[in-house]
C-alpha cells in the first residue's frame, strides 16, 4: 500500500513539473472532473501531462482533484478535509482509502464525488477499475450495498450524457411482513439520477428489497428478477418484468408480491393503476392463482393490521 496525504498532493504538481521527467516524453491531455458549486453536476477541464508513469500519473490528476478550479463556478472534487490515506494499484484495480470524513459529505456530493475521481482516474493507462474503502472499510451506497469496483462507464446515463442530476426523494415503498402474507408501508429516502423515472425507480428498489435490520421489512421479490420496462401513459403504469419475478422469496404471497408493486407506484400522483406483465405476455395466471390480464388498483385490506 502507497501512503500518501492528499495535503501533500497538492504539491505534487510543482514538484513533478520540476523534475523533468524525461523531457522527450510527449505531454497526453487528461480531463479532471470538478463539482459545480451547487452540487448538481460534474464537469471536466482538460489538463496536459507529462511522462508514461502511472505512479507519477496517479498523484499528479489526484493533486488537481483536491485543487481548487480554475472555474470559480466548481470546486474541487475531494473536500479539503478528505485525506487519502493509502492506495493499491495492480492488476488494472486501484483501490483508494480514505479517512473518515469521506462519510460526512451528503449522499448526493458523495455520488459527485466518486464520479468525479472515477472518471478521472480511469483515463490512465492500466486502470480500468476502481474501488473506495473508508477507514479500511469497503464504501457502501445510501442504501447499505457495498459498492466494490467501479468503471468510469457507471457514471454516465444511457444517452450519453455525463451526470448532471442527483436528487434525493422520499418513497412509500410496500414491502412484506415478517409473515409474508401481509404488507407494511416504509418510508425511505433515496438519493437518484433524475435520468431514472419515479416509477422505475420503485421497481428497481422494490427488487433491491429493504435495508437490513428490524423493522424494515421483508423483500416481496427476487433480486434476479429484472425488468424489461416501466412505462406510464393515462395514469395506467404499465410494469414489465422478466421470468425471475416468478420467484417468490421466502414466504411471500403472490397477492403480496402483485400488491407491493401496484401500492408502491400508486403512491406516485401521477399513477391510478398498474398492469403487470412477464416478458412482455399478460395472459397468464401468476403463480397459478391471479390473472395478469386486469389492471390492478391500490389494495389496502392486503395491509397488516396494526
Amino acid at each position: 500500500m502507497k501512503k500518501i496525504g492528499l495535503y501533500l498532493c497538492c504539491i505534487c504538481i510543482g514538484l513533478l513539473a520540476g523534475c523533468g521527467r524525461n523531457g522527450g516524453n510527449k505531454a497526453k491531455e487528461y480531463t479532471v472532473y470538478y463539482v459545480d458549486n451547487e452540487e448538481n453536476r460534474v464537469s471536466g477541464q482538460s489538463v496536459e501531462i507529462e511522462g508514461e508513469d502511472t505512479q507519477e500519473i496517479l498523484q499528479e490528476l489526484f493533486a488537481r482533484l483536491v485543487a481548487q478550479p480554475e472555474n470559480a463556478g466548481y470546486k474541487s472534487a475531494i473536500p479539503e478535509n478528505v485525506v487519502l490515506e493509502s492506495y493499491a494499484y495492480e492488476d488494472y484495480q486501484l483501490i483508494l482509502n480514505f479517512s473518515g470524513e469521506y462519510s460526512s459529505m451528503s449522499p448526493t456530493r458523495e455520488v459527485l464525488t466518486r464520479a468525479a475521481i472515477v472518471r478521472t482516474l480511469c483515463q490512465i493507462n492500466g486502470v480500468n477499475y476502481v474501488a473506495f474503502n473508508v477507514d479500511g472499510e469497503t464504501l457502501v451506497n445510501v442504501s447499505g450495498v457495498p459498492v466494490g469496483y467501479m468503471t468510469a462507464d457507471q457514471f454516465v446515463d444511457n444517452e450519453g450524457n455525463e451526470i448532471n442530476a442527483y436528487e434525493k426523494v422520499s418513497l412509500t415503498l410496500y414491502y412484506a411482513d415478517r409473515g409474508g402474507a401481509s404488507l407494511e408501508a416504509h418510508l425511505v429516502d433515496r438519493v437518484y439520477n433524475s435520468n431514472i423515472s419515479m416509477d422505475r425507480l420503485i421497481v428497481e428498489e422494490l427488487i433491491a428489497g429493504p435495508e437490513d435490520g428490524d423493522g424494515n421489512g421483508y423483500a416481496t421479490m427476487s433480486p434476479e428478477t429484472k425488468i424489461v420496462s416501466v412505462t406510464t401513459r393515462d395514469n395506467t403504469c404499465y410494469v414489465n418484468l422478466d421470468e425471475g419475478f416468478l420467484n417468490l422469496p421466502g414466504n411471500v404471497t403472490p397477492e403480496v408480491a402483485i400488491y407491493s408493486i401496484v401500492n408502491s407506484l400508486v403512491e406516485l400522483s401521477s399513477i391510478n393503476k398498474v398492469q403487470i406483465s412477464i416478458n412482455g405476455s399478460t395472459d397468464l395466471i401468476y403463480m397459478e392463482t391471479i390473472p395478469l390480464s386486469q389492471v390492478f388498483e391500490r389494495n389496502l385490506e392486503i395491509m397488516r393490521a396494526q
